[in-house]
C-alpha cells in the first residue's frame, strides 16, 4: 500500500458560470451608463445649437401677435368711442326734441288762446251789429228822425247825383257815365261837390267821422265789411233808403236799408 502523500494544487479553481454572468451583467451595465451619459453630454452639449437656430422663429411669430393684438385692441377702442359719439348725439337730439315739443305745445297754447279772445271779439261785433240793425229796422217802420229824411247843400246834390243814375248798369271797374261799380258811384257822386274819395271800398270806409247807424243823415256813405276792409259801398238818401251799384245783375238801384243792413256809415260832408 503506498503512502503517497496528497499535495494540494496551486492552480486557481475554476469560477462557476454564475459567477462570471454575474460579473458580465455589472460590466455591461457599466458600459451602458457610460453610453447613456455619453450620449446625454453629447445631446446637452447641441441643445444651445436647436435653440439658437429656433429663437429668431420664435420672437417672430410673438411680434406678429404682439402687432395682430394692437390692432384688435386698437379698433376696438375706436368703435367704443364711435359708439359713445352715437350715444351722445341720440341723447342730444333727444333732449333738443323734448324741449321742441314743449316749445310747440306752449305755441299751441298761445294761439288758443288768442283765437278764443279774437272769437269773442267776434261774437261781441256780432252782437253789436244786430243791436244797430234791430234799431235801424224800426227806423225803417217810420222812427225816421226828420234830420235823416231831408237833404240840404251839398249832401242834397250827392243825394241827387245818385238818384240819378239808377238803373244803369253795374261793371267791375267803371266809373260813369253809363257804368258803375260800387266804390265808382260813390267817387263820382262826391266829385259832384268837390270831395275827392279814394277808389276803393276799403279806403273809402275810413274817411271822415264814422257814425251809428241810428243817426244816418242823407249824404252818409254805408259800408258793409268792417272799416279798412269794407267790400261794399253806397250812398244813404234819407227816408232809411240808400242807392248804390249793387251786383251785375240788378245795376244801380235804390233799396232800403233792410234790403242788405250795412255794417257802418262814416260822414265826409
Amino acid at each position: 500500500m503506498s503512502h503517497t502523500a496528497h499535495i494540494r494544487s496551486h492552480r486557481k479553481p475554476r469560477r462557476s458560470a454564475s459567477t462570471l454572468a454575474m460579473r458580465a451583467g455589472v460590466a455591461g451595465g457599466v458600459l451602458s451608463s457610460l453610453a447613456v451619459a455619453g450620449a446625454s453630454g453629447s445631446a446637452n452639449a447641441a441643445e444651445p445649437v436647436t435653440q439658437t437656430l429656433e429663437l429668431p422663429t420664435l420672437t417672430a411669430d410673438l411680434a406678429a401677435q404682439a402687432a395682430k393684438s394692437a390692432d384688435a385692441t386698437q379698433q376696438a377702442a375706436a368703435n367704443y368711442q364711435l359708439q359713445a359719439e352715437r350715444d351722445a348725439a341720440a341723447a342730444k337730439a333727444a333732449k333738443q326734441a323734448k324741449a321742441d315739443l314743449a316749445e310747440a305745445k306752449q305755441k299751441a297754447a298761445e294761439a288758443k288762446k288768442k283765437a278764443d279772445e279774437a272769437a269773442r271779439r267776434a261774437a261781441a261785433a256780432r252782437a253789436s251789429r244786430n243791436a244797430e240793425r234791430t234799431t235801424l229796422a224800426a227806423t225803417d217802420t217810420g222812427s225816421t228822425s226828420a234830420s235823416s229824411s231831408t237833404a240840404t247843400g251839398s249832401a242834397a246834390a250827392v243825394v241827387a247825383f245818385v238818384k240819378a243814375q239808377i238803373g244803369k248798369a253795374y261793371v267791375s271797374g267803371a266809373t260813369g257815365p253809363s257804368a258803375y261799380d260800387c266804390s265808382g258811384l260813390v267817387q263820382t257822386a262826391f266829385k259832384q261837390v268837390g270831395i275827392s274819395l279814394p277808389r276803393v271800398s276799403q279806403d273809402q270806409s275810413t274817411q271822415g267821422t264814422q257814425v251809428s247807424l241810428s243817426n244816418l243823415q242823407p249824404g252818409d256813405i254805408l259800408y258793409w265789411g268792417s272799416a279798412g276792409s269794407a267790400y261794399h259801398v253806397a250812398v244813404y238818401v234819407g227816408d232809411g233808403m240808400f242807392v248804390g251799384a249793387q251786383n251785375p245783375s240788378s245795376g244801380v238801384g235804390e233799396h232800403p236799408l233792410s234790403y242788405d243792413p250795412p255794417t257802418g256809415a262814416v260822414r265826409v260832408l
